[in-house]
């Protein structure tokens, strides 16, 4: 085996040490985390991030609203642990439903997965469906017939809503509304039959008797949804989950990126913390960046095929 050259050796330390150094002082200012608009469920988990994430790094962590453009400005920022990216899964799954995109999971480095949400399958109490297999019988049997809700092209819900009907071979009719709230307004008032949706909105409509909760679109049960069973143990296979995770810039120092994990997972294990994404339903993770990277390998694989049988097309 040949020796490594002495003087490669001497320059590879040289252009390490500024990195180690780097990342032992850092951080020496404030953090930013850049998600989308303000008061939608990435907002929430990056503001009960924000304060305790500061606090254990000893530096102010401030939360940078930028809607849309959010991975995109982040994509741009220096690779230098300041600036990070809290986003859901249309940062992986974006690339497949448009024809371009300004960034995308590549340009990033990622750190943890934050949160796991199912989404909850609801009838109105006028369907004749207490199950899902009794709501699969009922549009089989009424082809064309049933009308179920979504929001947003793209999103979490109507990827669930289109595999929904994909694996169990039905004819129903998709209702797209400009807003989660509309689409959940309609659905109580009986303009359309069944839809997916997010636990935190659902669930107030579900003890009220406004709707009924069928099953969760998750791989498996959850004590935060009692009684509820997932979709797959009628459609074997079948998992749809609303995700957050946390990234860096491609390039941050590894150094650096191992720590933010570190302080980001006992962030997540605080009981307080938990307590509050409960509140609403939503599963707290806090894994490593080789557990975020195959979760998102997995899921492209999965699901980019239904978003092309589909023809999903983002807005």
């Amino acid at each position: 085996m040949k020796k490594f050259p002495g003087y490669l050796l001497g320059l590879l330390l040289l252009t390490c040490a500024p990195c180690a150094l780097w990342a032992q002082t850092w951080p020496a200012t404030h953090i930013r985390i850049i998600t989308a608009g303000a008061g939608g469920g990435s907002d929430f988990a990056t503001r009960l991030i924000a304060g305790p994430l500061g606090a254990a790094l000893g530096q102010q962590v401030i939360v940078e609203n930028r809607g849309l453009l959010a991975a995109d400005v982040a994509a741009k920022a220096a690779p230098d642990g300041y600036t990070l990216l809290l986003s859901g899964q249309t940062l992986w799954l974006l690339p497949f439903m448009r024809d371009s995109v300004a960034s995308n999971v590549s340009d990033f480095a990622p750190i943890t997965t934050v949160t796991e949400t199912s989404n909850i399958l609801v009838v109105h109490p006028t369907v004749p469906a207490k199950s899902v297999r009794a709501l699969i019988d009922l549009a089989r049997a009424r082809p064309g017939e049933l009308n179920y809700a979504t929001s947003g092209n793209g999103s979490s819900v109507h990827i669930a809503g289109e595999l929904f009907r994909t694996m169990a071979r039905i004819q129903v009719a998709r209702i797209n509304y400009k807003g989660a709230s509309q689409a959940l307004t309609e659905l109580i008032a009986g303009q359309t039959q069944y839809m997916f949706g997010v636990p935190g909105s659902l669930m107030p409509h579900i003890k009220a008797g406004r709707l009924r909760a069928l099953a969760i679109s998750g791989a498996k049960a959850t004590p935060l949804m009692p009684g509820l069973m997932p979709v797959a143990q009628t459609l074997p296979g079948y998992e749809v989950a609303s995700r957050l995770a946390v990234f860096a810039p491609v390039g941050t120092p590894q150094a650096i990126i191992t720590r933010l994990n570190r302080e980001i997972v006992r962030v997540l294990a605080r009981a307080e913390v938990r307590e509050k994404f409960h509140e609403t339903q939503i599963e707290v993770v806090g894994d490593t960046p080789d557990a975020l990277a195959a979760m998102i390998k997995a899921e492209i694989a999965s699901t980019a095929k239904i978003i092309k049988e589909a023809g999903i097309r983002a807005e």
